[in-house]
């Protein structure tokens, strides 16, 4: 199916569209306007650049054969990615690591009461589709990082399998203790849904892919339309990557051939229980044969089947065995050395490697990379010259867990930590809208970056464009008409499921995450079906918003790379962590406020959760009331931090009066250091309670739902965990990270302030 303009996009287009962008402040900011002007050219001539035609044979090349980590493609992409960088004038290089990627071996789910069935455990070829049947180079369907394991018991649907679920069937008086449950994916990242189930008994979980949520309820099926087919299945990672990313055998350093490392056993991240995906052909026979409760109206797919929830009478055996031998990495780098800065860098990357061909996931967004790289070229033949160091990465491992960007990060933390200003990540890549989302001292800087950037379709700018829809799409009044006022659009947090992760969450450099979509609906992620017939068919087939992301990306490197003073905004930042700060009080009210509810429900006898008067519900014991939390601490490094950015703006407008040309004298270079230093002041050594790895006390993946960004993490997830000690002891951690950062933005303020007094 593809996502067309509703008639309200379309009346909101013709009422906006005579309005112009609201102006960034300045010409370019951080530019003396000479600079800006020079910028500006220079901009110009890169945008001419990138072409479709080189976008479509990059990808016809990389996505031509499965390239998986550890498979002979991968690494001739990897040389071929090498080759190209170098024949763009580029100085570029191999770096290798040696890292645990199981590979499976054995692979068997069958149910074995009350009747017989054994489930395929493949995709099939489909005519048309030359690559589809590369069936010797591609890897099995199976979850990475699954530990080992042979089980046999009943079978409990859990929906989504994320903690709330458990709840429900608690309610309904159903355990999972010594069970194996199924999940279908969705609601959470995938590695969530073993780790959940072992946390409350289950001894083997499947997951599956429901055609409700990514098949033929949402449209045509591979290869009539884009959708999941009946025996497509989602391949990937379930790793427990809320608690570090990258090699489990080396967590916090780079997996050099010299690294020490853990024994398996010893690696937290890896599965307690064993985990298969399956499609919904093979599922369809396993949910059928389950009785017990009709699953509630909500957990019911779209398969043609009563749906219900178990246990029994289905029995299912599942056996999974994998070699766990380490597979090489190969993360290709190049750079660009910045002509007057060259010890701060701009890092932007994309992976290249993929579970089978890989045409949307990664190639969509590895072409654009190698686009803007060959644009770079040219512009340095015309004499170009960067004032910062540029570093391109296609990094290796992704899809299993971040592995290439994470090992190279860790091995390279001091180096970075010292130089690197900001890292711009790319991954997958469609038709439609532009999705921002990263670190906020960067929301303005991209905002503007949008606003010189053309749609391909609608010739507006993309900026004005996602204006356009988040006015059209806005679910309040208020939010409306702040789409419409504001004159920033509101940028998203990062969580993690890409390479930005070690970057900000780890060693806290200013990250963003690009790439549109939107109007590119389809089902075959993961899948052998996601190769270069189904994306030149069903996606991007002119390959014009690739052209877009390379412009959009090479862009904004360029202007980090070129500017005077490093174009942070501390506003943006304020406002927003002032929003998460009220976020978690509210949380906390409201939990207070349903706990008294719920038992005041239980006191009076007319407990309920659910409008099915067919479901037999148990109902919970009663609760405490949560206490009291102080937040003072928080709010007061709100208001200073607001402050803070206040000065630093109006020192900034000052500096860039009369053409700017403070910006541009040699004392700017101290300004920059500093600035350089502002996401790593959100950071703290220790990390978060029980996930030392991530540092960032803004932004963090959720324990329990992975990719999902969780804000203010420390004391959002305890509130939510009813740990109320530790939300008593998050609370000053996140204020002393925020008084770290207005101790910085003050420093960086004076400073700015001596350079226009």
């Amino acid at each position: 199916m593809r996502l067309t303009a509703s008639p309200i996009a379309a009346s909101a287009l013709g009422v906006l569209v005579l309005a112009a962008a609201p102006s960034p402040a300045g010409d370019l900011r951080g530019y003396s306007a000479d600079a800006a002007k020079v910028e500006r050219e220079w901009e110009t001539k890169f945008r001419a650049i990138p072409s479709p035609d080189s976008l479509r044979e990059y990808m016809r090349h990389l996505a031509a054969r499965p390239h998986h980590v550890g498979s002979p493609y991968d690494k001739a992409n990897a040389e071929w990615i090498l080759a190209k960088f170098k024949s763009f004038g580029l100085d570029a290089q191999i770096e290798t690591f040696d890292v645990l990627f199981p590979t499976p071996k054995e692979r068997v789910v069958e149910l074995v009461a009350p009747t017989k069935f054994v489930a395929k455990l493949q995709e099939p070829p489909l005519p048309g589709d030359p690559t589809s049947g590369q069936q010797a180079e591609q890897l099995p369907t199976y979850n990475a990082y699954s530990v080992d394991g042979d089980v046999t018991a009943s079978l409990v649907y859990v929906n989504y399998g994320v903690p709330a679920d458990y709840e429900r069937l608690e309610r309904l008086g159903i355990s999972v203790k010594g069970a194996i449950v199924i999940a279908r994916y969705f609601g959470s990242w995938r590695g969530i849904k073993p780790k959940v189930a072992a946390e409350h008994g289950a001894i083997g979980c499947l997951i599956y892919s429901d055609p409700r949520d990514d098949g033929y309820t949402q449209g045509d099926v591979y290869p009539h339309g884009p959708w999941r087919p009946r025996d497509g299945v989602q391949r990937g990672s379930v790793m427990d990557m809320p608690v570090y990313p990258g090699d489990p055998l080396t967590p916090g350093v780079g997996a050099t051939k010299d690294a020490k490392r853990l024994a398996t056993a010893e690696a937290q991240t890896i599965t307690k229980i064993p985990v298969l995906p399956i499609s919904y052909g093979d599922a369809q026979p396993l949910l059928a044969a389950l009785a017990g409760p009709t699953a509630p109206d909500e957990w019911r797919g779209g398969l043609g089947i009563t749906y219900h929830v178990g246990p029994g009478p289905a029995k299912v055996h599942l056996r999974v065995k994998s070699d766990w031998s380490l597979k090489p990495l190969y993360d290709v780098i190049a750079r660009i050395p910045g002509a007057s800065a060259p010890d701060e860098w701009i890092i932007r990357g994309n992976h290249h490697d993929a579970w089978v061909n890989g045409a949307e996931d990664p190639i969509s967004g590895q072409a654009p990379l190698l686009e803007e790289a060959r644009a770079y070229g040219e512009l340095l033949k015309q004499g170009w010259k960067p004032r910062r160091t540029i570093v391109y990465a296609a990094w290796d491992g992704e899809e299993p867990a971040l592995l290439g960007s994470t090992e190279w990060v860790e091995a390279h933390a001091d180096e970075l930590a010292h130089k690197a200003v900001a890292y711009l990540n790319s991954d997958t890549n469609g038709r439609g809208y532009l999705s921002l989302a990263g670190s906020h001292t960067l929301e303005k800087f991209i905002n503007d970056v949008a606003r010189d950037i053309e749609d391909p379709e609608t010739k507006l700018t993309v900026w004005k464009r996602n204006q356009l829809r988040a006015v059209a799409t806005a679910r309040t009044s208020e939010a409306r008409d702040e789409a419409r006022r504001r004159a920033d659009l509101r940028i998203g947090a990062l969580g993690s499921g890409s390479d930005y992760t070690p970057f900000l969450q780890h060693v806290g450099i200013a990250s963003l995450n690009l790439g549109y979509g939107g109007e590119d609906g389809g089902g075959i992620y993961h899948s052998i079906y996601d190769d270069f017939k189904w994306y030149t068919t069903f996606d991007d087939t002119s390959f014009v918003y690739g052209r877009a992301l390379a412009q959009t990306m090479g862009t904004a490197v360029m202007r980090l790379a070129g500017a005077d003073l490093l174009p942070y905004d501390f506003t943006g930042l304020a406002e927003t962590v002032g929003r998460y700060a009220r976020e978690v009080e509210k949380l906390l009210k409201d939990t207070q406020d349903s706990v008294r509810e719920q038992n005041r429900q239980i006191d009076e006898g007319v407990f309920s959760a659910t409008n099915d008067p067919r479901e037999p519900l148990v109902p919970p014991a009663k609760e405490a009331i949560p206490p009291y939390l102080n937040f003072a601490e928080l709010d007061n490094a709100v208001d200073a931090l607001t402050r803070a950015a206040d000065r630093y703006d109006k020192a900034l407008a000052k500096a860039e009066s009369n053409g700017g040309a403070a910006l541009a004298k040699p004392e700017a270079k101290a300004l920059n250091a500093t600035l350089l230093q502002s996401e790593r002041a959100l950071t703290i050594a220790d990390g978060l309670p029980r996930r030392p790895w991530y540092r960032h006390q803004v932004y963090a993946p959720g324990f329990y739902t992975g990719y999902g960004v969780k804000t203010l993490p420390g004391v959002r997830e305890a509130i939510e965990q009813k740990n109320w000690k530790e939300a008593d002891a998050q609370i000053p951690r996140v204020a002393r990270a925020l008084g770290a950062e207005t101790d910085l933005i003050n420093r960086a303020a004076e400073q700015l302030e001596k350079l226009a007094p």
